[in-house]
């Protein structure tokens, strides 16, 4: 006859779970059966023997002063030492009395009893398995189909043995999913509902869905050649995401947009057509504010503790706020400054300032009459 450990170890492999974690969930459902079949109050003990692949039960009494407080409310796991001694004189207190529980004697009652607690111990172990394995994977990318969206406008998506909730709040504004669409989302957290059970919560709004889409896209990225240094976003309009390098043969910036911005634009068109803003990171805040607010022109930048006074022409400062303030925000966000913008006199005019310096290097390349003595 196959002994019951045999069976044990083959629903954890049915299971995938660990041989040790069907056993304890063997153990446990033996002791809330031998707690059911005699009082909630009794102390059981399981031993598994391996080598004789069977099991025992026992119960556990222990022995203690006569006037401890537990003999009445558990009396089925303590003893008075007087009444102890009755049986053995050579009993002291703090020991342990032990007999032995068979279940076979309980009939079909404790089989079934069995059935259900092995069935429910199994299920809650896999579930901490599903869950520890996931809760590595926050932080990361999950693809998975879309299975219904409920009346709240919360999309559930597959994700292997699990599902995921994308609710609205998580979704980039404008998206519309139908059943059957494959989408990607980042991992936000695992949680244990107790209506829904084990599931995934995603999110498509979180700085870090843009990160991991951009190392997904960018080996340099990906290859710690060029590093995210920090990251800005108002999902579904415009992002900002600072990078830096130590490599003094790679740009940064042209890594991440790539040949004709075929890298950027894929990430963009993943996340419903968002603008981002690839901006090269400074040690220098002054430095690293002026190139956050662009493509604003700034004066000078003064740093006061965490606040930014920018100095900046009338006819910059539009181009600084962007449309509906959204251009400031995310170099505010971006450089973990509060900028404040102080309009002065003047005009910056780019284009202007590019002629003029065009000019002076072609007149300096073309004009030859310096160098007509060395040919006489």
């Amino acid at each position: 006859m196959e002994k019951i450990i045999d069976i044990i170890e083959a629903i954890a492999h049915e299971k995938s779970i660990t041989k040790e974690n069907a056993l304890e969930a063997f153990k446990e459902a033996l002791i809330n059966t031998a707690k059911r079949l005699t009082s909630k109050e009794s102390t059981f003990e399981v031993n598994i023997d391996l080598d004789t692949r069977d099991y025992s039960v026992s119960k556990i009494i222990t022995v203690v002063a006569d006037d401890d407080d537990r003999l009445e409310e558990f009396h089925d796991s303590f003893m008075s030492l007087t009444e102890a001694q009755d049986y053995d004189n050579d009993i002291e207190l703090g020991d342990e009395l032990r007999t032995e529980f068979i279940l076979e004697e309980y009939g079909r009652t404790a089989a079934a009893n069995l059935f259900r607690e092995l069935e429910y111990h199994v299920q809650r172990r896999i579930e901490q398995d599903l869950f520890e394995k996931h809760r590595a994977l926050v932080g990361t990318v999950m693809m998975g189909t879309v299975n219904r969206i409920d009346a709240d406008d919360n999309t559930y998506v597959e994700i292997g043995e699990l599902k995921g909730i994308l609710s609205q709040r998580n979704r980039i504004k404008g998206e519309k999913f139908k059943r059957g669409d494959s989408i990607k989302a980042l991992l936000r957290f695992v949680s244990i509902d107790p209506e829904f059970g084990l599931f995934l919560e995603l999110t498509r709004t979180a700085p870090k869905f843009l990160e991991k889409l951009m190392e997904k896209e960018v080996p340099e990225i990906e290859d710690n050649l060029v590093e995210i240094i920090s990251t800005a976003r108002i999902p579904g309009d415009r992002a900002k995401i600072a990078l830096k390098t130590e490599q003094l043969n790679i740009d940064p910036i042209g890594a991440a947009v790539g040949v004709r911005g075929v890298r950027i634009n894929a990430v963009s068109q993943e996340l419903a057509g968002e603008n981002i803003d690839c901006i090269e990171y400074s040690t220098i805040p002054e430095l690293f504010v002026t190139r956050s607010l662009s493509p604003a022109i700034t004066q000078n930048i003064k740093i006061e503790g965490k606040k930014a006074i920018v100095n900046i022409t009338s006819d910059q400062k539009a181009k600084a706020i962007g449309k509906s303030g959204i251009n400031i925000r995310l170099a505010s966000m971006l450089t973990g400054f509060t900028i404040e913008l102080n309009e002065v006199e003047g005009i910056t005019t780019r284009s202007n300032d590019s002629s003029n310096n065009d000019s002076k290097e072609s007149l300096k390349t073309t004009d030859t009459t310096a160098l007509a003595d060395l040919f006489k």
